[in-house]
């Protein structure tokens, strides 16, 4: 059939020999090439898609520019795009399905006829044709914006096979590809169209494009979160049926994941937006949890692993703080405690639900205190910390869920000292309860039980509840335990030492597996080590026991095997730190008596590189890495994360306390104690100084005030002056008026004017001489007016009586007239007589007036009111000296401030000049320091210079024919192993990330 399909391709064929893939395949590129009927090319394509996936090779090579062309010419033609998208999918994809189809087809060329190919090399030649054919296309990165615009198409036929074709490349050259989208515009938005699509199908190949195109980009990262894909992806997620659905939750997790992971600014947007609130209802368990779905373990175990990545400890701790808070607010961990304490939960669900909650409260305070609330559903009810120590201690548990409980302990006394506080507390005396499991029980139970795992877990456990608390420390030494009945209790510290010099009961205990009584015993050395570490009580308590340092130097004198070599690391460390934090108090084990013993029975050198080996170890590397305890068995489990940050920072100050020689060590004691106290006596100057300085600013401000109030006093009495000049002056003004006045009076009122002068002279009120004068002036005018009225009136009577005196000679004819007239001279009479009273009435007031004056102007020593004036000049007058006196008060007070104001500015001089000459010797002693390390360095010098030699005496008895036993060698072959082991490691991280 395939024969006649060719036949019917190329127009029919003779009988004869038939052609071979490669030429059908070149007949139908020619086809495509030079038709110019869209449907002769259409068929020609679509004869090329069938083809492809059989002739992967020949269709790749021969007509990859083609398709392209095809692409770029018959824009119009959806069919014809979608055969040619298609067929370059098939060609470029490295899927399983179509590399299980390419191994079961027999190769066309001639150079792979029977060739016997294992799968794997198939597979091997397969990726390699995907990214040759991959490297092609992407020659011109045209094509990549030529399908990113198609991606635009709307017909199923484009958009569906360019989705997958971009996928492809994407996987066999991810970052090539992504360059060119980032750069191209709105390359990223159309991709994100995808999820809008109404087909689930190019939906949910758009989530797998997206999840290839996110992988290790962080800017394609950025824009794809504003381009709203949370919320998309968000709302993806509750349309089908949140952990209860299907594999297209589970590809939107992943790409959620891959959004966020180590992404801050993304981790922010996540928080500010919300986000994390609508988390919440995916961690809604019911009380039934059986049966639960391989894919809803799945889709929870991601949502899971999205939380740990928004409080990842690797994060800032900002933004990982920001976010266990919003995780506290909203809910999220109250939730994940439910899921922590419900029955019937997965195993892999419970252990991945236990390390989450651990980040969530890693170093929240408040996260922490409401986990230390929680309890288990048991009656009667238990802590949580205690149901899950419970577990850790517990052999019959998987070792991942014992790993996990640690490190949710861990991180519940990270950073916490009043966890820390309550769980030792659990082991004093005072606060033991018979009737109830506590977690101090569960943790010494654990650290002698017969389980080395137990004992390395309880150990671990018990260290960090002593982790940089040195009350704590100080506390545990109270603790006493009964070892059996008859015998009177040990300390813990005791009981501890103990077992680790007990070696038959260990290797008993341990059912005489050799690794676990190395983990037992590392477990024991790290909690001691950490135990008195920065805590010299703990160092004696610990020495005061007269087989610890005996029993340690002979662990680290001794030749042991490769196993033992660790347990030698760790009793140096324990050994050089009771060396290290030695207050000298037991006169036996003095800093000095325990460095001769080192020298001794050990030697120096040997000592340190015993010390050495703990941290070139291949577990110790590992747990360095990150805090979480992740080990592939329980056998390699000896390390813990906290703990090598104590060996980084002990070792060479260990190393270098072991090396200093008596002198060295009193010399610097000296040089230390010279600057504790020059430091101690420049810190006295600046106190001094600062006090000085507050007390002079205090002065100063003061003598600001006082200046400030002397400025208003000042002023004050120089409108005082001005006010009682003022009063002078109106006093002479006054006298002068009176005076003139006096001088233009009657002598029959010169007795009034002299009384009057006299009342001015002694103090008569201006205001009321003033209205008087006025007074007597206004009647003086009236009079005037009145007596000139008086005079005209007069003439008019005399005037008209001689009129009437001739009218009456004349005759009697005008009788009535004259009647007329003598009316009218009697109404003026009567006008005149009452101005006339008038008058007189006017000159009896002003009598009245004069009288007045001369009263008060009279008896001038019994006047109250002259006196009240001369008593208020008085006053004015007083207050003038007074202030006259305070000012001069003042000035002297300001006198006075100012020369304290200089002393003290002396006094400052003097004390920076001290402070000098204080700077000049401390630079001498520090100069002296440098010189003495300087000398040291010499030495350091002439003894690798010394090493030199001594290995080149051992070359040359080798030369010789000798046999030496080199040390040196064998720890860099064993160092360059770890370094390899290493590597290997890295690798295998690299390739699980991607």
């Amino acid at each position: 059939m395939t024969m006649n399909f060719f036949r019917g391709v190329m127009g029919g064929q003779p009988a004869g020999p038939q052609p071979t893939g490669a030429e059908t395949i070149h007949k139908l590129c020619d086809r495509v090439a030079s038709s110019t009927l869209l449907e002769d090319r259409r068929d020609a394509v679509r004869a090329l898609k069938s083809l492809s996936k059989k002739y992967r090779l020949e269709v790749g090579t021969q007509a990859m520019d083609h398709l392209v062309h095809i692409l770029q010419t018959d824009r119009s033609d959806s069919e014809i795009l979608g055969y040619a998208l298609d067929t370059l999918y098939n060609i470029i994809c490295n899927d399983e399905e179509e590399e299980q189809d390419m191994a079961a087809a027999p190769p066309l060329s001639g150079k792979h006829k029977n060739v016997p190919v294992s799968d794997e090399n198939a597979q091997k030649q397969e990726e390699d044709l995907g990214v040759l054919f991959t490297d092609k296309f992407l020659g011109d990165s045209e094509n990549v914006t030529l399908l990113l615009t198609l991606l635009e198409e709307f017909d199923f036929h484009v958009r569906w096979p360019g989705v997958k074709l971009l996928t492809a490349l994407l996987k066999n050259q991810c970052n090539q590809v992504q360059g060119v989208i980032l750069v191209s515009p709105m390359g990223v938005s159309r991709l994100m169209d995808l999820l809008a699509d109404s087909r689930e199908v190019i939906r949910n190949d758009g989530l797998l494009l997206l999840q290839q195109l996110t992988k290790g980009n962080a800017a394609i990262q950025k824009i794809v979160a504003f381009e709203n894909a949370f919320e998309r992806l968000l709302d993806i997620i509750t349309e089908e049926g949140s952990s209860d659905g299907g594999i297209v939750v589970e590809d939107c997790l992943l790409l959620l994941v891959n959004l966020l992971k180590n992404n801050s600014s993304n981790q922010n947007f996540f928080k500010e937006g919300s986000y994390i609130q609508r988390m919440k209802p995916w961690f809604e368990v019911g009380d039934d949890n059986s049966g639960w779905s391989a894919q809803k373990v799945t889709n929870l175990h991601l949502m899971l692993q999205l939380v740990r990545v928004m409080v990842s400890p690797v994060n800032s701790p900002g933004a990982t703080s920001s976010c266990q808070k919003s995780m506290y607010q909203c809910g999220l961990l109250q939730q994940l405690c439910t899921i922590l304490m419900a029955t019937g939960v997965p195993a892999d669900i419970l252990t991945e639900t236990i390390n989450t909650v651990s980040e969530v409260i890693r170093g929240s305070q408040i996260n922490q205190d409401y986990f230390a609330s929680v309890n288990a559903p048991s009656n009667p009810p238990r802590p949580a910390i205690v149901v899950l120590l419970m577990s850790m201690v517990n052999e019959r548990q998987p070792f991942v869920l014992r790993c996990a409980v640690l490190y949710c302990f861990q991180c519940f006394l990270y950073k916490n000292q009043k966890g820390q506080g309550e769980i030792v507390a659990t082991l004093l005396p005072s606060t033991i309860d018979a009737n109830s499991i506590s977690a101090g029980q569960l943790l010494c139970g654990g650290l002698f039980s017969a389980d080395s795992l137990s004992n390395w877990c309880a150990a671990v456990a018990l260290a960090h509840a002593l982790q940089d608390n040195l009350t704590q420390k100080e506390q545990l030494l109270r603790v006493q335990l009964a070892t059996s009945l008859g015998k009177p209790p040990v300390s813990l510290l005791q009981q501890c030492t103990n077992i680790l010099s007990q070696g038959d009961k260990i290797d008993r205990r341990a059912k005489s597996e050799k690794g676990s009584k190395v983990q037992t015993r590392v477990g024991l050395l790290m909690l001691l080590c950490t135990w008195i570490s920065n805590c010299p009580i703990a160092v004696t308590h610990f020495l005061h026991n007269q087989e610890n340092v005996p029993f340690l130097t002979g662990q680290i004198s001794e030749n042991l095997g490769e196993d033992e070599r660790l347990v030698q690391g760790l009793c140096a460390l324990l050994l050089g730190i009771c060396i290290y934090y030695n207050d000298n108090s037991l006169e036996n084990y003095t800093k000095e008596k325990l460095k001769q013993l080192i020298e001794k029975r050990i030697g120096k050198e040997n000592f340190v590189e015993k010390l050495g080996f703990v941290t070139k170890h291949e577990l110790y590397s590992r747990a360095a890495q990150k805090p979480q305890p992740v080990f592939p068995s329980p056998e390699q489990m000896l390390f813990d994360h906290e703990f090598t940050k104590l060996v980084k920072e002990l070792e060479g100050v260990i190393t270098k306390a072991v090396h200093k020689t008596s002198e060295e060590e009193k010399k610097e004691e000296e040089v230390k104690k010279t600057l504790e106290q020059h430091d101690s006596i420049v810190i006295q100057y600046k106190d001094l100084i600062r006090d000085q300085d507050t007390q002079i600013q205090e002065l100063r401000e003061q003598v600001s005030t006082l200046s400030l109030n002397s400025e208003q006093m000042h002023n004050q009495i120089i409108q005082q002056q001005s006010q009682i000049q003022q009063h002078k002056d109106q006093y002479n003004i006054l006298k002068l008026k009176l005076g003139k006045d006096s001088q233009g009076l009657s002598s029959s009122q010169g007795l009034s004017s002299s009384q009057g002068e006299g009342a001015h002279v002694n103090g008569l009120h201006s205001e009321e001489l003033s209205q008087l004068r006025e007074e007597v002036e206004e009647l003086r005018r009236q009079h005037t007016l009145q007596h000139t009225q008086l005079s005209d009136k007069d003439s008019l009577i005399n005037t008209l009586r001689c009129g009437a005196a001739a009218q009456t000679a004349e005759g009697g004819a005008g009788g009535s007239d004259n009647t007329d007239l003598l009316g009218e001279v009697e109404s003026l009479r009567s006008r005149v007589q009452a101005q006339c009273a008038e008058i007189s009435q006017l000159q009896t007031e002003r009598q009245e007036l004069i009288r007045r004056a001369e009263a008060v102007s009279s008896a001038p020593a019994s006047s109250s009111e002259s006196s009240a004036d001369t008593v208020k000049v008085s006053e004015l007058e007083s207050r003038l000296a007074a202030q006259t006196t305070e000012t001069e008060r003042l000035k002297e007070e300001c006198r006075g401030l100012r020369e304290g104001h200089a002393g003290l500015e002396q006094q400052l001089a003097s004390a920076q000049s001290t402070v000098a000459i204080e700077q000049t010797e401390k630079t001498k002693l520090q100069q002296e320091v440098q010189e003495s390390k300087k000398e040291q360095d010499d030495l350091l010098m002439l003894l690798a210079d010394q090493d030199q030699k001594i290995l080149n005496l051992k070359q040359r008895l080798r030369d010789l024919g000798e046999t030496i036993e080199d040390e040196d060698e064998l720890d860099a072959r064993d160092q360059f192993g770890e370094d390899d082991d290493d590597d290997d490691d890295e690798e295998e991280d690299e390739e699980n990330n991607d």
